[in-house]
């Protein structure tokens, strides 16, 4: 029987960022993935790609999986914008997840794709390894589930209670053509734009990141809950919400879709997490899930939650190896205080965000042209203070409306 330090399933940003980590403090390490390498990543390749200088600094990546770097983030409603100076990267995704996947490789650990993880091997309730392929084995001190929505190890240990209900869907194309500096609407010129508008993203956003030039990622994602079927169309479907913007707007009047570069298309749950651990194992990335509600920002906070994983084990590992339930508790605890914190109130500042109509948008850019810097980081990072300063006395029937819903539940 084969056995690692360590097994990972999934060779995602999560999970090849995980084994990147610990390959460098010299554990084995063996990361089982789904697709074949001659075409990894194709189904996996699902995100725009938007983070920040942070993240690529934190964790070591290089300017070559850089498509830009922007210098700003504009907000939009239906008629007004807001333009905050903030940089930010947009990278090639497949690239990004080539990279780590080379990196981590380079540093010592193992990887075997074409190999599809289905259940993880327990013995007098210690998790001790994983079953692939059908009736292949390996066995490991410890497992990690980096598989995403799907998760099926965290599923079948209990530690994954993810709801469909909960469910934001994505699409994106790349174009060229797209007319970034429109003198209509503000320049996107490298930019990372967010709108707020349901007639196109009913309970979400859509969203133009620039990748220089005429080029940009063009997408939109929503949440399949109660805000969703207040402000949806019947009979559209996420790609015919796509292709209506595509058409209204003036921006994309001579956009044609990059034929070389592939739709991403992906799912995540928007909840909060129930358990991140137990005996041997953990769950990371957005098998937990670990994206952030408010803007759908996963990258940095499943990158955090890798080396989170990676510091536990190291932990548990070192002298007397304990990987029980409590001594991998280190996990939960690092990725509250450090991957996500304020989970809960950003998950309610989303869903009351995402539950107001139209106008209420242009009134919230107007507001955020008249507040200071310090009031929008706080309202960004979840003080409740400074999200109330943001309140209107026209919102108390929409807050009623949301304390309802809540208590409903």
């Amino acid at each position: 029987m084969e056995r690692f330090d360590v097994v990972i399933a999934g060779a995602g940003p999560a999970g090849a960022q995980c084994a990147r980590d610990l390959a460098a403090r010299e554990y084995d390490v063996l990361v089982l993935e789904t697709e074949s390498e001659d075409e990894f990543p194709r189904q996996s390749n699902k995100s725009t790609a938007g983070t920040f200088p942070s993240m690529l600094a934190s964790f070591a990546i290089p300017d070559d999986v850089v498509m830009n770097y922007t210098d700003s983030v504009v907000l939009e409603s239906p008629t007004e914008h807001f333009v905050r100076e903030q940089p930010g990267a947009v990278m090639e995704f497949a690239e990004f997840k080539r990279f780590l996947v080379r990196d981590s490789r380079d540093r010592g650990a193992t990887y075997q794709f074409d190999s599809r993880v289905s259940a993880p091997i327990v013995e007098d309730d210690d998790v001790v390894g994983v079953r692939y392929d059908g009736d292949e084995e390996v066995h490991a001190d410890v497992v990690i589930d980096a598989t995403g929505p799907a998760a099926p190890l965290a599923k079948k240990l209990g530690v994954s209670d993810l709801e469909r209900e909960c469910q934001a869907i994505g699409v994106e194309w790349e174009f060229e053509g797209v007319a970034v500096d429109h003198p209509d609407y503000a320049d996107l010129t490298d930019a990372m734009m967010l709108r707020l508008d349901h007639d196109l993203a009913p309970g979400g956003y859509s969203w133009v990141f620039h990748t220089g030039e005429d080029t940009a990622k063009v997408g939109l994602c929503y949440i399949q809950n109660d805000a969703h079927r207040q402000y949806a169309t019947d009979g559209m479907g996420i790609d015919d919400y796509l292709e209506y913007w595509l058409d209204t707007d003036p921006r994309f009047a001579n956009a044609e879709r990059i034929a070389s570069k592939q739709q991403h298309r992906g799912s995540a749950h928007i909840q909060p997490p129930g358990k991140l651990s137990t005996d041997s194992f953990m769950a990371i990335g957005d098998t937990v899930p670990t994206i952030d509600p408010l803007w759908g920002e996963g990258i940095h906070t499943g990158m955090k939650s890798a080396r989170a994983a990676a510091v536990t084990v190291d932990a548990c590992l070192t002298g007397e190896r304990d990987t029980s339930a409590e001594a991998m508790d280190i996990y939960d605890q690092r990725w509250h205080t450090h991957v996500a914190p304020k989970m809960k109130t950003r998950l309610l500042m989303t869903e009351l965000l995402y539950l107001v109509p139209n106008d209420r948008y242009d009134t919230l850019m107007r507001d955020l042209q008249r507040s200071d810097k310090d009031t929008l980081a706080a309202v960004n990072s979840g003080d409740r203070l400074a999200i109330s300063k943001m309140l209107h006395l026209s919102d108390l029937p929409t807050l009623a409306r949301f304390a309802r819903r809540r208590l409903a539940r």
